[in-house]
């Protein structure tokens, strides 16, 4: 069997106020490629579709657009779970009527987690949706005192998919969750406060496949009798803690035992996300065609004195200049730590000041222009 897995669309989602629609569609438009490419059986979404509960109208265009293309147009199965930033009712709405066409959507946790059934040459596979659920909802829905955090909650959850299961028959788990040991970054909603919100892996024993969303860093995570706990990732960098990553859909080849072969396939995005530094003047060279000028960027300056309106003059060459930052120096001042503020003079405050903010002294000419005009306001107030 050969299924897709893909997770953390995020759609509707705002990069440092800028809507990403198009940048979504471009790469959704390669997935639909993908998808005609390789055939695959199903595919696989484990949550956070949209980015948050009420998705904007261009977001829900974008879904439907690329859904209805997958399984009307291509006849691609489309198993899609509900993430954190999902509203459970919203996506679940029209569930029974979507399934008809093959189009799975499981946006509510309701206690019983009924297997998609598909077929290969060996035989049958059983794929099980599991939405996210606070574990509040899923004590409610058990009616088990039991569940007290995320990892009761998933185990209370797991263990009635298991107790169902067939045995011998080869099985899937769609699930959005922050496993223990694995790698978060800066664009993902913690699920609680402190440690509470992880599940450990060994949650997943017994199935030969677990599709995870939520962590946006594609990778594998090692679990003791399972066959692989992987994330695929999300769409695209939505932070800048991401620049290094690559981006990308995990194809997964399950054969007659169960066991997967997996190869992730990285998408080009219509923009990069990437980190710059270096003096104003250096970065105001235009760079040669084709070297990512349209880019999202976090710039560093290494300038030392005051820069006048530099993200207005940057974004004269590079147009998504998204966030800047001046390099933070520091400096063990024994002599500042001494000063008493009571007793200093303004000249002697404002060397420290200056050292404190520059990490350099003040220089003969720049203690003249200070004091010429502290020596101008004082006659001001003289005057008046």
């Amino acid at each position: 069997m050969r299924f897709i897995h893909t997770a953390d669309w995020h759609l509707g989602r705002l990069f440092h106020g800028g809507h990403l629609t198009d940048d979504q569609a471009h790469v959704l438009e390669q997935l639909v490629d993908l998808c005609r490419d390789t055939k695959p059986d199903a595919l696989l979404v484990a949550g956070d579709v949209y980015d948050r509960a009420v998705p904007p109208p261009e977001a829900v265009g974008l879904l439907d657009d690329v859904l209805s293309r997958l399984v009307l147009d291509l006849e691609v199965p489309v198993v899609m779970i509900a993430g954190n930033h999902d509203s459970p009712g919203r996506l679940h709405f029209g569930a029974r009527l979507l399934a008809g066409r093959r189009l799975y959507v499981s946006g509510q946790f309701v206690g019983r987690c009924e297997p998609i059934i598909f077929h290969d040459d060996h035989g049958p596979v059983h794929v099980y949706a599991l939405p996210y659920a606070e574990p509040s909802t899923v004590r409610c829905t058990l009616a088990s005192d039991a569940v007290v955090d995320h990892d009761s909650a998933m185990r209370a959850a797991v263990k009635g998919i298991r107790d169902a299961h067939p045995a011998g028959v080869r099985s899937i788990l769609v699930a959005h969750a922050f496993v223990a040991g694995a790698s978060g970054c800066e664009s993902e909603r913690p699920l609680s406060v402190g440690g509470a919100g992880t599940v450990d892996a060994g949650c997943f024993a017994g199935f030969d496949y677990v599709a995870l969303g939520h962590l946006h860093r594609p990778q594998i995570i090692s679990a003791d009798g399972v066959g692989a706990v992987r994330y695929a990732g999300s769409l695209l960098k939505y932070s800048f803690d991401e620049a290094d990553q690559t981006k990308s859909v995990t194809v997964v080849e399950m054969d007659a035992g169960g066991a997967c072969r997996c190869e992730a396939i990285a998408f080009s995005p219509r923009r990069e996300v990437r980190r710059i530094s270096g003096l104003l003047a250096e970065l105001l060279i235009p760079p040669a065609e084709g070297n990512g000028h349209d880019d999202y960027l976090e710039v560093t300056l290494l300038d030392d004195g005051p820069v006048l309106d530099a993200v207005g003059r940057l974004r004269e060459v590079y147009p998504n200049v998204s966030e800047l930052k001046r390099i933070e120096r520091k400096l063990d001042d024994v002599a500042a730590a001494r000063l008493d503020h009571r007793r200093a003079t303004d000249l002697e405050l404002f060397r420290a000041f200056f050292r404190h903010v520059t990490a350099q002294d003040l220089a003969g000419p720049q203690e003249l222009a200070f004091a010429g005009v502290v020596e101008e306001m004082r006659a001001k107030e003289r005057a008046s």
